[in-house]
Parts: structure tokens; C-alpha cells; sequence
């Protein structure tokens, strides 16, 4: 009679909690329409590296990027995420098995006599004064029928994922940073050698009007014009020294090393300033390259398996346990057969009325699951518009710094020609201080032009991925849990 009451119990509660179960709601979540190509990608059958577009052959790029890499305190907060990330997969997976326990006690009573009474029988006694030593050792286990710890370490995982994709959005944001610094510094120097050339050619304008002015040929007017031009020319050399304290105090932030160190690596000659091509690529090669994206996916997996765990809350829950344990009165008879005790037993608990607790968590998670997937819509999108504004930022900064460069060497041609026809007598000094001042110009935009050429290039390789690749362990591609 008993078991069958035990069993009718049983059966009883997995009824009533049939009523509320079910499965987890379905949330659509449909794989973002992508283009089939960017529209400022250059032709699919230009051959072009996607390493090449940082200045790896740049000594400063090289020395920089391993020190932040050793050492940047956002690398290493990001790494020290990742590991509480694992640790909590870790312990999520470790639900999963059996909890094994152990205890040891030594307890001491003393008892009132009085309080069983003056009517003993006799021969009987109370032993007022009492130890008890006792050890056990116990195990609870949840088999987990219907998967709710399963999909509680699924999405740990995911999260795990997560984090180390996060960490990979760091590292290329940093890398971008740094080169992008550095293209600036030389773009400063280059602008500074620019100005320095003109520098020199408006102080040789200037003794030519000095010269011209003693002899009585040409106005006092002349010198001070030449002069003026000579001293802009300084003055703009002099303003990019505010540019370098920026860059300077902005890689010591990103490398965490002091200003003096930074200058040092910045000191090594500049290698040969170029324009890679940029290698052509597919929008969906996003999914795979974009740590960003592979982050959100990871977030998208974690709420679903989020959503499913919920679910598994309206089921019954069964967990087993034992205790096997020793119990004695003397120290001496612990180890008898006598003090041998324990004990076996499983529970089940099931909802039966939770007044709507079960479906407020589950809608919850449901909407926690809609909001991931939007975010990963987000993110796939930003990472489409980023990628197609540097192609097109590449394509238009090419085409500045070719203009830039004719400009340029017009220009230089014009000013030979100004102060050739004006030492032959054929034009006046304005004529050449205008074509000098027209020069001296162009051959700063030029140095800015290639250097925004160069800073557009890093900008598409941190927009296509970089070379972050995918962290261990996780699909980039949209999907949901089974």
C-alpha cells in the first residue's frame, strides 16, 4: 500500500505539471539579407592582401604593436573577461554531475534527568553526559531529463564565446589605432619636410629681394613680402609640433608605455610610403571575419539556449541522493559494523501553481532572445555600412592624392618658371611669390593626401576583420539551438 501511494503521488504530480509544460515558444530569426558585392569594392580579380593594407614594414608600426599587445590594459581586462567567461562555463558544466560532499562531527550533550520524570523503573538509568563522533559522505545528483542544465551550459558557453570575440574586437581596434597613429606621425613628418622646402626656397627669395633692394633695382616692398612668406612658412612648421605631443600622448595610452618610450620607436626611419591596392571582398565574408559580429551571433546562441532552459522549468525536476556515513558513541566502536549508517532516497519537484512565475520567466527570455537577434541584425548591418564607407573611402582618397600629386608638380613646374622668367627680367616679384605660394601649398596637401590614403586603408582592413580571426570554438554563422 505504501509504494502504491508513493507511486500514485508520483503520477499525480507529472500530471498536474503536464498541464503547464511545454516547449519553448519559437522566435523567428531569419539570416540577414546581405548584397551580393559592396558597391565601392574595387573588381573582384584585383589580387591584393589584406595585411598589406596596415604599414607592417614600418619599424615604429612593428616596435608599438608588440609592446601594446604584451601589455595594453584594455587587452588584459578583455583577457581577464575571457576567463571569468570560462569559469562560469566551467561551473556550469560542472552542474551537470554529481555533488559528492563529506563531513565529520564530534557532538557533546548533556541531559536534566528530571525532565523524563521520578517514576523510572528500576534499573534504569539516563546517562546525563554524551559524545557522539560521526562522519558521512554524501551525493546529490540531477540527471537533468528534460535539459535544463544542458541549455544552461550551452548558453555559458556561448557567453564564453562571446567574450573571447569581444577580446578579438579589442585587439583590432587597438592595432587600428596604433597604425593609424603612426601614419599620422609620419604624415607630420612628411608635411614638416614639405614646409622645410619651402622654407628654404622662400629664404632664397628673400635674399634675392635683399639683394636686388641694395642695389637699388627693386622696392624695400619685395624683401618684406619674401619675408612674409618665409615666416608663414614657419609658423605652419611650428604648429605641427602640437600635433605630435597629440600623437605621442595618444600611442603612450594605447601601448601603456611612457612618452619617452613611444618616442623612441617613432624615431626609426620611415619606410617608403605606398597605397596598396585594397583586396576585393563579399559581404558575407563579414560573418566569418568580423569578431563584432561573431560576438553578437555568440550572444544570439547564448539567449536562445537562455529561452530553452526556461522552458525546461515547467517540467519536473528529479534529483537523486546518498549518504553513507558512520555514527558512534565511542571514539573506539567508530569503526564497528554497528555504527555503519546511511541512507537513499530521490525527490521530484514539479510546478503545480506558480500563478504565471514560470511563464513571466519565459516570456522573459523570449523577448531577451528577440532583443539578440536584433542586436545581431545591428551589428551585421553596421558592420556592412563600415565596410562599404572605407571601400568608398579608399576609392576617394586614391583619387585626391592622385590629384593632389599633379597638383603638386604643376605647381613646382609653375614656380621654377616664375622666378626663371623673373631673374631674366620677364615678370615681376609678385608674379613669382604668387606661383611660390601656390607651391608651397601643394606640397603639404600632397604629404596630407597620402597619408589620409594610408589612414583609409587601415580603416577598411579593421572594417573587413582584420586579422583577428575566429576565436576557438564558435561559429560565425547565424543559428539556433536544437
Amino acid at each position: 500500500m505504501k509504494h502504491a501511494a508513493l507511486i500514485l503521488a508520483g503520477i499525480s504530480s507529472l500530471t498536474l505539471s503536464a498541464c503547464v509544460a511545454g516547449p519553448a515558444p519559437d522566435i523567428a530569426v531569419p539570416a540577414p539579407e546581405l548584397p551580393a558585392t559592396f558597391a565601392f569594392a574595387p573588381d573582384a580579380a584585383t589580387a591584393a592582401s589584406l595585411d598589406a593594407l596596415l604599414p607592417a614594414n614600418d619599424p615604429a608600426f612593428a616596435d608599438l604593436s608588440a609592446k601594446a599587445l604584451a601589455g595594453a590594459p584594455t587587452l588584459l581586462e578583455a583577457a581577464a573577461r575571457v576567463d571569468a567567461a570560462i569559469a562560469r562555463a566551467r561551473g556550469a558544466s560542472a552542474n551537470r554531475l554529481p555533488l559528492v560532499t563529506g563531513d565529520a562531527s564530534i557532538t557533546g550533550t548533556r541531559t536534566n534527568p528530571s525532565q523524563f520524570g521520578a517514576g523510572l523503573p528500576a534499573g534504569i538509568g539516563i546517562d546525563t553526559e554524551r559524545v557522539a563522533y560521526g562522519a558521512n559522505l554524501a551525493a546529490v545528483w540531477d540527471p537533468d531529463i528534460f535539459g535544463r542544465l544542458r541549455s544552461q551550459e550551452r548558453a555559458a558557453a556561448n557567453l564564453a564565446d562571446a567574450a573571447g570575440a569581444d577580446a578579438a574586437s579589442i585587439r583590432l581596434a587597438l592595432l587600428s589605432e596604433i597604425a593609424g597613429s603612426v601614419i599620422d606621425w609620419r604624415t607630420v613628418q612628411a608635411r614638416e619636410a614639405a614646409l622645410s622646402e619651402d622654407l628654404v626656397a622662400a629664404e632664397s627669395l628673400v635674399a634675392l629681394a635683399d639683394i636686388r633692394e641694395r642695389a637699388g633695382i627693386a622696392p624695400g616692398f619685395d624683401r618684406v613680402r619674401a619675408e612674409t612668406a618665409a615666416e608663414a612658412s614657419r609658423t605652419r612648421i611650428a604648429a605641427l609640433a602640437s600635433e605630435k605631443a597629440r600623437i605621442v600622448g595618444r600611442l603612450a595610452t594605447l601601448t601603456a608605455r611612457s612618452a619617452q618610450s613611444v618616442r623612441n620607436s617613432l624615431a626609426s626611419d620611415a619606410p617608403s610610403a605606398d597605397a596598396p591596392a585594397p583586396p576585393a571582398s563579399t559581404p558575407s565574408n563579414l560573418l566569418a571575419n568580423r569578431p563584432d559580429v561573431q560576438a553578437a551571433a555568440a550572444r544570439l546562441a547564448a539567449a536562445d539556449a537562455d529561452l530553452y532552459a526556461a522552458a525546461a522549468n515547467r517540467f519536473p525536476q528529479f534529483s537523486l541522493s546518498a549518504v553513507l556515513g558512520l555514527l558512534a558513541f565511542d571514539l573506539g566502536d567508530l569503526f564497528d559494523d554497528d555504527a555503519v549508517v546511511g541512507s537513499v532516497g530521490g525527490s521530484l519537484l514539479a510546478p503545480l501553481l506558480d500563478f504565471g512565475r514560470i511563464e513571466a520567466q519565459i516570456d522573459g527570455a523570449a523577448a531577451g532572445k528577440r532583443a539578440a537577434f536584433q542586436a545581431y541584425r545591428g551589428q551585421v548591418f553596421t558592420a556592412l555600412g563600415e565596410a562599404e564607407a572605407a571601400y568608398g573611402l579608399v576609392a576617394a582618397a586614391d583619387r585626391e592624392l592622385e590629384t593632389a600629386e599633379r597638383e603638386r608638380a604643376s605647381a613646382a613646374r609653375a614656380a621654377e618658371l616664375a622666378e626663371v622668367r623673373f631673374r631674366a627680367g620677364l615678370s615681376n616679384f609678385l608674379t613669382v611669390l604668387d606661383a611660390r605660394r601656390a607651391a608651397d601649398s601643394s606640397g603639404e596637401r600632397a604629404a596630407a593626401s597620402r597619408g589620409r590614403a594610408q589612414r583609409a586603408r587601415v580603416l577598411l582592413w579593421q572594417a573587413l576583420g582584420g586579422d583577428a580571426g575566429t576565436p576557438a570554438g564558435q561559429d560565425a554563422t547565424l543559428s539556433t539551438s536544437q
